[in-house]
């Protein structure tokens, strides 16, 4: 399936108050929306993911898997900011006619929604049956529940916070830090800080694994290594791999609108924006995880009402969400499961 594009004819005011001529926003759909609209499952993706949830979601997302297309309108954006087609910082700016760089206006996780909501427009889709993110997508699906409460039918959100950590600013910072000393940063080219930018994924890695998955993972089968430790070579290999499929700049952008997550500003509190979300909600935590540690999960789930949560084990940490699939699957089928039986029931008694 290839990405589509829709394109906003209106300026797109930003939280900021700035604003960006023709929005760009990249999206998948697979499957076709049912007569009522009622079998719409929108994902909200993760700080590096694109909007092919087919590809780096297999298991939760596929022919023949729990979300798939013969069931379900499957609708998944590319994020603003996001290289993947989605206006960005390599956009060209239409004033000058030339790329923005770092001229690119910060966004918010709140821009990032609003975007979300234009394209929900532009598909007329009213209501959404399964709202589901994990870690930066759990972030926009929380920020969508709180802001149009009664058309998010059913929210799952994974590994994520309701307001983002100084534990996660920090480590955010740290990695912008590392891109900042290449010089090649400032320079206004498309492939400026990629040095900077494999330091920073290697450094992330740190947070969204664990000692144990590496320990079991890039174990060496010999004593008598010296130099060139496997574990080495997976932090290289790793930052290579971002930086051929992304660059610095969206990156740094990026982090930056996922430290603004605070679903309290503006509003009366935290707590509050969270009990004022209608849907029914499942909240998935992972015990090794130390970027988004489950007490934040567990904050979220008391604060919704009936929420229901749950927590996996993985050596993972983090990037259980990603990979712990067969785990996510038996615990995010029951809840639809038993979310539809209580549907049904209470159209009975009404009836």
């Amino acid at each position: 399936m290839s990405v589509k594009i829709f394109q906003c004819k209106k300026q797109f005011k930003l939280e900021s108050g700035k604003r960006l001529k023709k929005l760009h926003i990249a999206y998948h759909t697979f499957g076709k929306l049912n007569a009522d609209k009622s079998n719409v499952v929108w994902v909200c993706h993760a700080l590096t993911a694109n909007s092919d949830v087919f590809d780096w979601w297999k298991g939760l997302f596929g022919e023949n898997d729990l979300f798939n297309p013969e069931e379900y309108f499957i609708v998944c954006a590319n994020i603003l900011g996001s290289p993947y087609g989605t206006t960005n910082p390599l956009s060209v700016n239409e004033t000058t006619k030339q790329p923005y760089y770092l001229s690119f206006p910060k966004f918010s996780v709140r821009d990032m929604v609003e975007a979300h909501k234009l394209l929900a427009q532009h598909l007329a889709i009213d209501n959404i049956e399964v709202l589901i993110g994990g870690s930066l997508g759990g972030q926009q699906a929380l920020e969508w529940s709180v802001s149009e409460a009664d058309r998010i039918k059913n929210l799952i959100v994974l590994a994520t916070n309701a307001q983002h950590s100084a534990w996660g600013i920090a480590f955010n910072e740290s990695q912008r830090l590392a891109i900042e000393t290449d010089r090649t940063f400032y320079t206004q080219e498309a492939t400026g800080g990629q040095k900077g930018l494999k330091t920073a994924r290697s450094m992330a890695l740190l947070s969204y694994r664990t000692y144990n998955c590496y320990a079991d993972k890039q174990k060496e089968a010999s004593n008598d290594v010296i130099d060139l430790f496997k574990s080495s070579s997976y932090q290289n290999y790793q930052g290579e791999k971002l930086v051929k499929r992304f660059n610095a700049y969206s990156y740094w952008y990026l982090t930056k609108a996922m430290d603004s997550h605070n679903l309290g500003r503006g509003r009366t509190s935290v707590e509050a924006a969270l009990a004022s979300i209608k849907a029914n909600t499942l909240v998935i935590g992972i015990t090794s995880d130390i970027l988004f540690p489950r007490h934040e999960q567990k904050f979220i789930a008391k604060h919704i009402r009936e929420a229901e949560y749950y927590e996996i084990d993985s050596l993972y940490g983090h990037d259980g969400f990603l990979l712990e699939v067969e785990k996510l699957k038996n615990i995010i089928s029951k809840f639809l499961r038993e979310k539809a039986l209580e549907k049904a029931q209470s159209s009975l008694q009404v009836a």
